[in-house]
């Protein structure tokens, strides 16, 4: 009865599997967030060149 006591207190204590849980959600969520950021920037570069482009079709 001891042993199982002592085994069960020894698996509550043990965090390994919570920290890789942890690892991974931050993981995820850096990797969503460069996602978004990468698409803002595309966007917005893709308006920028399509406004010169237009100013160079209409000056030329």
């Amino acid at each position: 009865m001891r042993n199982a006591l002592k085994q069960l207190k020894q698996f509550l204590r043990n965090e390994d599997g919570v920290t890789a849980i942890e690892y991974g959600l931050i993981a995820a969520l850096i990797g969503m967030v460069a996602i978004t950021g990468a698409t803002v920037v595309g966007t917005n570069l893709n308006t920028k060149f399509n406004s010169i482009a237009t100013s160079i079709g209409s000056a030329g």
